[in-house]
């Protein structure tokens, strides 16, 4: 039996759910500024495949880094980890 490679996992809030089987997740992290020490906000945005189009705006999720499905979507929708409010 082969093992399988480390697969990356990102956890972030659906953005956008306006596409079929496709969802817009957008993840923040706290970054010290270099020079002035100050923590900044960083944005970073992934498309993901939702296969059963599960997800809605707000909801918080986990995703996992797969094979190109498309030009820009190469992370599939692994668990649904909180629902939104």
């Amino acid at each position: 039996m082969e093992k399988r490679n480390l697969r990356k996992e990102r956890v972030g809030v659906v953005t956008s759910n306006k596409m079929e089987k496709s969802i817009v997740v957008s993840e923040v992290k706290r970054v010290k500024h270099p020079m002035y020490g100050k923590f900044v906000l960083k944005t970073k945005k992934y498309v993901a495949h939702d296969e059963t189009n599960d997800c809605n705006i707000g909801d918080t999720v986990k995703i996992m880094e797969t094979r190109p499905l498309s030009r820009t979507k190469c992370w599939r929708l692994v668990e649904i980890l909180e629902r939104a409010k």
